[in-house]
């Protein structure tokens, strides 16, 4: 049986029910945009940026579970794709990414020129460090295997990005396939049994705590075992704290549910951790964000449990630790089967103690003096709104912060943000493709106004399909969070966040789009908005919230301090470079 490249690819896509696929068409891509379509299995949208079309895999795959796709033409088209495709390596999210190359007898091979076809552009060595592997194919042959083995590096193991850059003449040729090529792939499973001796001596450890903490990280929303963590919580009465990636892992209600932690953690959380006596770390890096930079200081007088699939990330920043390379879902499963908890006793005063914490540090009060709307009362009260929303994309600066203190997540609702890039302009096009993942549910997209202009083209994406996405600006006038550090390091010389730097009314930008739009700007105004947001549930609307510019987000970690020592009540000591 005889096929093209192309339709190989999108009969390949189909078998493994890819239902979307991101673009902005090109040159390079068009013979492969025309395969897809004829598939009439797989919707093709088009986005107005190669950058949004990343980003909007991203969205897709990190809930789907399968890979995102996404497409770009050669040169510009493929180098616009690359901060998306190191978004998803960081923050461990499986994805595949094609784009079109030169023909092959354009392309400038050992000559010395800087190049020969026209866009010709070697995106394989930009691309190599951002993601697991990247294929350049070469004969029409290869692309049956590539494909394989692509798809099974995308999912396996620790999640990530897989690049396929095919020249156009190849895309064109006919290959001989076989009807089994087409079948669903099985993609291989991630588990090694945990030595029984290992948790017999974490059982131990356990018992014998007084103040043990879980800390769990995107492993856990990864591996899909947000329920499985909370039944082995449950079941051994261990708080859990969460990173920035895993705030989802566990609802807001739940009584062993603590808080967010790392640099502008809820204070109580930071607290309990760095008192812990024992931890176990479930799918997290523990980098630097998350520790803060005394790293003596966090591990101090503490056992640590570290479990993750990537055995490059235990005993990396944080040493000393009991290692455990798994899967998080298959450790808590394994865990689950083998523990016996029916002589496990209830650490009540140490979970006393971090409720007595959270009243004395109530994150709405943080910012109790500031002048206007306070965003992390106004993110509270968002989500206490918005309980049959999927979900929440946050952008990259101080609002992202502010939403990850303070949003009241309830079971099965979603959280995804920039973290290991930490792009700017991720949320817009990232709710896009969180949204198709949903089939068009409603979904809140909370950015500042710096990130928010970055991929503001999108919101024609957004209108042109009737998404029903509530965005919600919080505009402050600057890029806040460099002005925080501005104000700190800087003796307050705002250049390029407030000097040199300004935001249009994007209440106004919105309705040129077509989209309703409203604009608050004093506390009074926050229950009528919301109401207002809500209202049409299938229809996209967007809420300017004015926030007054030198709005900090706090706590935060003192640089160079302990964990549990944040501004603004102690100073850092070093300047920090992260």
């Amino acid at each position: 049986m005889k096929m093209r490249v192309n339709d190989f690819i999108a009969a390949f896509l189909k078998a493994q029910e890819i239902t979307h696929v991101f673009e902005m068409a090109g040159g390079m891509i068009t013979h492969l945009l025309d395969a897809i379509y004829h598939t009439r299995a797989i919707d093709i949208i088009s986005v107005h940026h190669e950058q949004a079309a990343a980003f909007a895999a991203d969205g897709f795959g990190r809930l789907t579970g399968k890979p995102g796709v996404a497409l770009a033409t050669s040169g510009p088209g493929a180098t616009n794709l690359l901060t998306g495709i190191g978004n998803c390596y960081f923050d461990s999210v499986p994805a595949l990414f094609f784009t079109g190359q030169v023909n092959q007898h354009e392309q400038k091979g050992s000559r010395a020129v800087r190049q020969l076809g026209f866009q010709e552009t070697d995106i394989i060595s930009m691309a190599k460090p951002i993601t697991k592997k990247c294929f350049a194919i070469s004969k029409a042959s290869e692309i049956e295997p590539v494909l394989l083995e692509a798809y099974q590096l995308a999912m396996e193991g620790r999640q990530g990005p897989v690049l396929i850059d095919i020249p156009m003449n190849l895309q064109r040729a006919e290959i001989d396939i076989t009807p089994s090529s087409l079948s669903m792939l099985k993609t291989m499973t991630f588990e090694k049994k945990v030595d029984n001796n290992v948790l017999s001596d974490l059982k131990l450890a356990i018992q014998h705590s007084q103040r043990p903490v879980i800390l769990a990280g995107r492993g856990v929303v990864a591996s899909r075992s947000c329920d499985k963590l909370i039944h082995f919580a449950e079941e051994t009465q261990i708080p859990v704290v969460t990173s920035l990636l895993a705030l989802e892992s566990i609802p807001f209600d739940h009584p062993l549910r603590v808080g967010f932690i790392g640099s502008y953690g809820n204070r109580w959380a930071n607290i309990a951790i760095g008192t812990a006596d024992l931890l176990i770390v479930l799918g997290s890096r523990l980098d630097i964000r998350q520790t803060g930079a005394d790293v003596e200081g966090f591990k101090k007088d503490k056992i640590i449990y570290h479990i993750d699939c990537d055995e490059n990330e235990i005993n990396n920043r944080v040493t000393n630790c009991v290692s455990i390379v798994n899967d998080v879902g298959c450790f808590l499963d394994q865990c689950l089967k083998s523990m016996d908890f029916s002589n496990f006793t209830i650490k009540t005063d140490w979970i006393e103690k971090i409720n007595h914490l959270k009243q004395q540090w109530p994150d709405i009060e943080e910012l109790k003096d500031i002048d206007g709307i306070n965003p992390n009362h106004f993110i509270s009260r968002l989500s206490e709104r918005g309980k049959d929303v999927l979900g929440y994309v946050a952008d990259v600066g101080n609002h992202q912060m502010w939403a990850a203190q303070s949003l009241r997540l309830l079971a099965k609702q979603f959280f995804m943000t920039s973290a290991g890039m930490g792009a700017m302009g991720y949320a817009l096009p990232a709710a896009i493709g969180a949204c198709f993942s949903t089939g068009k549910k409603p979904v809140v997209m909370i950015a500042g106004d710096g990130g928010f202009q970055l991929n503001i083209q999108e919101l024609q994406t957004i209108v042109h399909h009737h998404l029903p996405l509530k965005l919600i600006v919080l505009n402050n006038n600057s890029l806040g969070m460099i002005r925080q550090f501005q104000d700190s390091y800087f003796d307050g010389r705002y250049q390029s966040t407030a000097w040199g730097y300004s935001a249009p009314d994007f209440e106004k930008i919105a309705r040129a789009y077509g989209i309703e739009s409203k604009t608050i700007n004093e506390s009074c105004q926050i229950e009528e908005a919301l109401e207002s947001l809500f209202k049409n549930t299938d229809k996209p609307a967007l809420l300017q919230v004015m926030i007054h510019s030198k709005a900090n987000a706090y706590p935060k970690i003192a640089f160079g301090k302990p964990i549990t020592e944040m501004e603004p009540f102690s100073e850092p000591i070093a300047m920090e470079g992260t």
